[in-house]
């Protein structure tokens, strides 16, 4: 199962930027080809969500459990949608001056060629969204972000 991770260094604290990932209804608002989310169930340790991601007239919609460890680590496993499998984790600890993030996914579309082409592509968009969660940490947290640096 094809797979990146990548970890940064933010200037932010690991409980701030679990919350950041954490709020999927919010997810719309920045993430660039989240159209919806929907939080079916929600408490303090597991989470079960909808997202419809598009682009351009391609939509689908994905269902995952998302497993909540405050502030230390967010595990999304998918449960339904057009992929064979979809996971993904997020670590999260502090660190002087912030905190670093490691942020692996893995997915499997159900036919092959399709994951060998959009695998060419996976990577630049998963770039985009890790700078789209970037962004919203300033946005939320303040313009610290000259200081966050990748460590991948």
């Amino acid at each position: 199962m094809p797979g990146i991770r990548e970890t940064r260094a933010m200037p932010y604290t690991a409980e701030q930027m679990f919350d950041l990932v954490a709020d999927v209804d919010r997810y719309p608002e920045f993430l660039p080809w989240v159209l919806a989310t929907r939080v079916r169930s929600d408490s303090d340790t597991e989470m079960v969500a909808d997202m419809l991601v598009g682009f351009k007239a391609l939509k689908e919609k994905f269902t995952s459990r998302v497993e909540k460890h405050r502030a230390d680590l967010i595990r999304v496993n998918y449960v339904d949608g057009p992929l064979r499998d979809l996971d993904n984790t997020w670590t999260f600890r502090n660190v002087d001056g912030g905190c670093e993030i490691d942020f692996c996914v893995d997915f499997a579309f159900r036919n092959p060629l399709f994951e060998k082409i959009a695998g060419q592509y996976f990577d630049r968009a998963f770039r985009k969204m890790v700078s789209a969660f970037e962004e919203r940490a300033a946005v939320l947290y303040g313009n610290n972000s000259s200081s966050a640096t990748s460590v991948a």
